[in-house]
């Protein structure tokens, strides 16, 4: 019985052996569930990023039936920034996401919780062949942190210009847009000699000591003024000094003179009361249904960032950019990196995409060729104030990589944009003290 009893159990035992051996040789001769990979992309919070990359997902989808590409718009409560690290702390964060600054990068790195897309050997070759096919050469660039690798692939680069009202400055006889600081106390003088209530520059976000108001206020000016040089590195404060000065010191004379006022005002430069402005694209969606008035190269114009005299003749003026790109996070495993930087060469790599992102989205593409590229030529004929934009996204200078950045930033307004502005210091005092009090800070 027991001799039995063991040779049944050996024939059960034998014959699930078998059944297993099969089913396994069958998912091994099958394509199927095994080879699939699934990746999680993070979209911004606005709606019409969100659409843009669905439809991205559907298409890649459709090309590359092995890898499912799920697509989630990521929270914005309290900030996207914390929605980010709150998943990362609990394991929960995405294949990848977009809306990542090259400061908030400088943070997630620090932290090991993205993939240093140039030197990953899952991701390497093909974040090279990326940069090629989407001509991106020039723009990419300036992305590069401090430790010599690439975290961020740039989506879209905002650079940050400045709008001048042209029927205020003909009104004034002056027919040409200034360029140089002083042009722009010329125009301070005129409009003085003609006791207008109009003025060159109303900020009234220019004195709020929050970090990221230096993006749009010092910082466009400090990267004309400077040719782009560095200001934060890595951990190092690299900021050209006379350039610096130069900048709180124009800022300075225009206050001076009550043409730089900084109290509450409503749309100033919609509204006439400010010649100049400095404006992001997002601006015109706005314009068009609240301003309709407001034409291209009628009653305004965009142009480059004033710079110091001693740069009357230069080119390529630089700029900030407000920019953002896709990060790839560690937690990916190195098939869902793979499937990640081909699922980003197909969406970037084809120019059309790119067409359908600025359609879409109004975001210009951070590529060397977004104005002199045929395929967005239909686009710029409608809307011929963005193509300026495009012309400077090479130009275009991304946020500081340091993780620090608030800080920092917060230090860069409160001892020397804010005093200096607004007198209480001279541009010298401002700036050394700031540069002590970054770089205690460092």
């Amino acid at each position: 019985m027991k001799f039995t009893k063991v040779l049944s159990t050996v024939a059960i035992l034998a014959t699930s052996v078998i059944a297993l051996s099969a089913c396994g040789n069958s998912n091994n001769s099958s394509s199927s569930d095994s080879k699939k990979t699934t990746i999680t992309f993070w979209a911004a919070p606005n709606p019409p990023q969100v659409k843009y990359w669905e439809q991205m997902a559907k298409d890649f989808h459709e090309k590359n039936p092995d890898i499912t590409v799920k697509v989630t718009q990521m929270k914005e409560s309290p900030t996207s920034e914390a929605t980010i690290q709150s998943a990362i702390a609990s394991g929960t964060a995405p294949t990848m996401s977009e809306n990542i600054t090259r400061s908030f990068a400088a943070q997630l790195s620090k932290s090991k919780a993205i993939v240093p897309l140039n030197s990953d050997v899952s991701t390497k070759s093909t974040m090279s062949s990326l940069v090629k096919n989407r001509n991106m050469t020039k723009t990419i660039k300036s992305w590069k942190f401090s430790d010599g690798n690439q975290y961020v692939i740039p989506l879209y680069s905002n650079p940050m210009l400045v709008g001048w009202r042209l029927d205020s400055l003909k009104e004034l006889g002056i027919n040409t847009v200034p360029k140089t600081y002083s042009d722009v106390e010329a125009v301070a003088k005129a409009l003085k000699a003609k006791n207008s209530k109009e003025v060159v520059y109303a900020n009234p976000v220019a004195t709020d000591p929050t970090a990221y108001q230096r993006w749009f206020d010092f910082f466009p000016f400090y990267d004309a003024a400077s040719d782009g040089a560095g200001f934060v590195n890595g951990s190092k404060f690299v900021g050209d000094k006379k350039s610096g000065e130069e900048v709180f010191e124009f800022v300075q004379n225009l206050y001076k003179d009550n043409q730089f006022i900084t109290k509450k005002t409503t749309d100033p430069f919609e509204t006439k009361l400010s010649l100049m402005n400095i404006i992001g694209p997002w601006t015109f969606p706005n314009w068009a249904e609240k301003y309709p008035d407001l034409e291209f190269d009628k009653n305004y114009t965009i142009t480059s960032v004033p710079v110091p005299d001693s740069m009357k003749n230069a080119k390529n003026i630089k700029t900030y950019a407000d920019a953002k790109g896709v990060v790839l996070y560690a937690k990916a495993t190195t098939a869902q990196k793979k499937a990640a930087l081909k699922f980003m060469n197909f969406t970037m790599g084809n120019v059309k995409n790119d067409v359908k992102l600025l359609n879409t989205t109004s975001l210009l593409p951070a590529r060397d060729d977004a104005s002199t590229n045929a395929a967005f030529k239909t686009y710029f004929d409608k809307n011929p104030e963005m193509k300026v934009y495009a012309e400077n996204v090479p130009n275009a200078i991304p946020a500081m990589d340091n993780a620090s950045y608030n800080d920092l930033q917060e230090k860069l307004g409160n001892e020397g944009w804010i005093p200096a502005l607004t007198g209480k210091k001279t541009p010298t005092k401002a700036w050394n003290d700031m540069e002590k009090a970054i770089k205690g800070a460092l």
